[in-house]
């Protein structure tokens, strides 16, 4: 696993300790006890402004930021209880984390460097301020991580559960910067990392917590499947790929990041960009871990490297005469090209089949 970080032994056990906190013997803080903005000064007095174009942050009605003549790159991401994290077996202190990662890839995968973000959350009565500040223990550590200064956001009450909303902005110069329409014919496909494990350490999460739901005396056995967990509830953005493309003079022709599947993402780039693509199966990184576990699961460790989601890795396409530029890279695979609209977008198994390639990852609705 790239990312640092220490899973607690009993997860689960960690988590219903935290969620039932204030329902104990031990002592915690009531939001209510510190108020709005006590609770602000609480959660945001360690961050500490670090970036030359963050002129002014968290104490005022808005933050000031100069961009010192770059584009300005903003991206948006909200997390909800209950759809995009499940906090029976997702430790606050990770969702923090992740929650400022994923939109940090976004602005990575714009060819562009993340340098601020705003935090909006609302929380119901159940959390206390111990809860909110293993949220911002994680928040705090990618902040620091990566780079990016937190100068603003919002806290407001929900009746439903905990929602956060994120926002990041970077900046970049604008002849550096790449959309997802500029994939052409004769263009290489390429990718980050592995992937398919970020799914495989969900289905891990949900087996377990249906393992304890049935017996609380049951604990979690993650300790031989630290990567695949990690993969899930702690992601790391792939800023040292954009240092890399820095470094070798190197501007992909599209990109996006990978959140909801090779296959979805991989259409969204070819409908913007006007084309077709054929991927090879073979071609397509799957870690060990991953395709093991897939196995044991039943499942087509193919299918989940295509559909899975949640990767966070870089999808890119790029000339055909930059091969040579990225060959030695032990984390870019090229796993495709780039062909004409009229040929589709197709998968090339093993076995020399070709498969259109169908959205069948993450749907948001």
């Amino acid at each position: 696993m790239r990312g640092k970080g220490i899973f607690p032994k009993s997860l689960l056990a960690k988590l219903i300790y935290w969620i039932f906190a204030s329902m104990s013997d031990i002592k915690t803080t009531t939001i209510d006890q510190l108020g709005e903005f006590g609770l602000i000064d609480h959660l945001t007095r360690r961050f500490k402004l670090s970036n030359p174009t963050s002129s002014k942050g968290i104490g005022d009605d808005a933050a000031v930021i100069r961009p010192n003549g770059k584009q300005v790159i903003v991206s948006t991401d909200l997390l909800v209880e209950g759809v995009h994290f499940d906090l029976m077996y997702t430790p606050l202190r990770h969702l923090g984390y992740k929650a400022i990662v994923v939109n940090l890839s976004d602005i990575y995968a714009m060819n562009a460097t993340p340098k601020q973000v705003t935090v909006s959350i609302a929380i119901s009565s159940r959390f206390t301020v111990e809860a909110m500040d293993e949220i911002y223990e994680g928040i705090f550590h990618a902040c620091q991580v990566y780079g990016v200064d937190l100068v603003g956001g919002d806290t407001t009450s929900s009746l439903k559960g905990l929602v956060i909303s994120v926002t990041a902005i970077g900046e970049a110069d604008e002849d550096k910067i790449v959309y997802r329409n500029g994939a052409k014919e004769g263009n290489l496909v390429c990718v980050t990392g592995d992937l398919g494990a970020a799914y495989l350490g969900l289905q891990i999460l949900e087996r377990e917590k249906r393992l304890f739901l049935e017996d609380p005396q049951i604990q979690p056995e993650l300790d031989d499947q630290k990567y695949l967990v990690g993969r899930q509830l702690k992601p790391e953005a792939r800023r040292e790929i954009i240092e890399y493309f820095n470094d070798i003079n190197l501007k992909p022709t599209a990109m996006m990041d990978l959140s909801d599947g090779l296959s979805s993402d991989m259409l969204h780039i070819c409908s913007q960009s006007g084309v077709g693509c054929e991927l090879h199966e073979s071609r397509i990184p799957i870690s060990e871990d991953a395709y093991d576990q897939a196995l044991k699961f039943n499942m087509d460790p193919i299918t989940c490297a295509l559909n899975g989601g949640e990767d966070y890795e870089l999808l890119f396409t790029i000339e055909s005469e930059d091969e040579t530029k990225i060959a030695s890279h032990p984390y870019i695979s090229v796993i495709g090209q780039i062909t004409a609209k009229e040929e589709g977008s197709v998968l090339l198994t093993k076995g020399g089949n070709k498969h259109r390639l169908t959205a069948q990852g993450w749907k948001h609705f």
